[in-house]
């Protein structure tokens, strides 16, 4: 049964109940409506889906995109800068294929030629999952009409040709002589106006990203307590409401506690940020000082795995530094345990003594 109802801008929205299904869409033109209700109302009838105008109408894989995109704005989901550059890419590179189009050759040929452009295995392993994300969608929340299958073929495929693949885990620790040359540039520049130098002694004495480092506020941190409370923290399997509290230790050569009273005590504030930096800021900042030191082949992140490494070389065990560093996934710590091997000669010597 359709009904239509005039709205307050003129336009007209019809609803449609039938057999149990519910389905809404506005129009300019009652006609429109009532020719769309009708339809509606004879695919339900044939136990098809029905569907809105703008998910019949989806004729291109750009169309899936959109419908996609839109869903997520829709239920106040945030896409988050690396997604949202992720598909405006596919958009515009595979946007305008008709759905039956982007079959198994057609992604084959798309990961060929990404991989003359320069792209390496893990970023077209993340493009075509992507796509497969996008398909997935469509089948699952709108009932498009498609199979995923070309995709999986098309992965299969380009792993084969070696144009698909994992990433090289990265094993790179910093030395200490590293650590204190880069804090040591960064606390005689005058100039400096971010206290690199002091976040990056934080780093290492909590395990957080700089994007964390930088949104942490007064108001989270506990010095009765010695807690922290880190919000939003990242996971790949929720975007928001990652909130974590994690204890401020004293066991990887740098106090937590005591830089947190550093920075009040030179920054004067006791309230807001506490770090008031842009992450993407303090990592250029240490990137140029490390050209500059002719330090090779260190970012920002690897302060993390150092510190990780050290809560591991301090006794904790992996449920202990979980805590610490976030990790839902316990087999994902394994990457960050690259102990150091002349540790084991001291164990071996404690547990003799003992």
């Amino acid at each position: 049964m359709a009904t239509f109802t005039r709205l307050k801008s003129g336009s007209w929205r019809a609803q449609v109940r039938r057999k149990a299904k519910y389905v809404n869409e506005t129009f300019l033109r009652r006609r429109d409506a009532e020719e769309w209700a009708l339809d509606i109302e004879r695919r339900i009838d044939r136990g098809e889906s029905p569907t809105k105008r703008a998910r019949q109408n989806a004729k291109t894989f750009g169309d899936l995109i959109r419908l996609h995109r839109d869903d997520l704005v829709e239920v106040g989901t945030r896409i988050g800068r690396s997604k949202a550059a992720s598909l405006g890419f596919l958009e515009r590179r595979l946007g305008g294929c008709k759905i039956p189009e982007l079959d198994r050759e057609r992604l084959i040929q798309f990961g060929r030629d990404r991989a003359k452009e320069g792209a390496g295995p893990v970023t077209l392993s993340i493009d075509i999952g992507y796509v497969k994300t996008i398909l997935s969608h469509a089948a699952a929340v709108h009932g498009v009409q498609l199979t995923t299958e070309p995709v999986d073929l098309a992965r299969i495929a380009l792993s084969r040709l070696g144009l698909i693949g994992r990433g090289v885990e990265r094993d790179r620790r910093p030395t200490q002589d590293e650590i204190d040359r880069i804090i040591a540039a960064f606390d005689s520049n005058l100039r400096q106006a971010i206290p690199v130098g002091r976040i990056i002694r934080f780093a290492i004495a909590t395990a957080m990203r700089q994007e964390e480092i930088g949104r942490i506020e007064w108001e989270d941190y506990d010095p009765v307590q010695k807690m922290l409370l880190i919000r939003d923290r990242k996971d790949p399997r929720r975007k928001s409401g990652n909130n974590q509290r994690i204890p401020l230790l004293d066991v990887s050569g740098y106090d937590a506690i005591q830089i947190i009273e550093e920075q009040r005590k030179i920054s004067g504030l006791n309230r807001g940020r506490i770090f008031p930096y842009n992450g993407r800021s303090i990592g250029a900042a240490f990137r140029r000082q490390c050209r500059a030191l002719k330090i090779q082949d260190l970012h920002f992140h690897d302060l993390r795995h150092e510190a990780t490494s050290r809560l591991f070389e301090a006794g904790f065990t992996i449920e202990q530094v979980a805590l610490v560093t976030g990790h839902r996934d316990w087999k994902m710590l394994r990457r960050y345990t690259h102990l150091k091997p002349e540790l084991l000669h001291l164990k071996r010597v404690h547990g003799m003594a003992a």
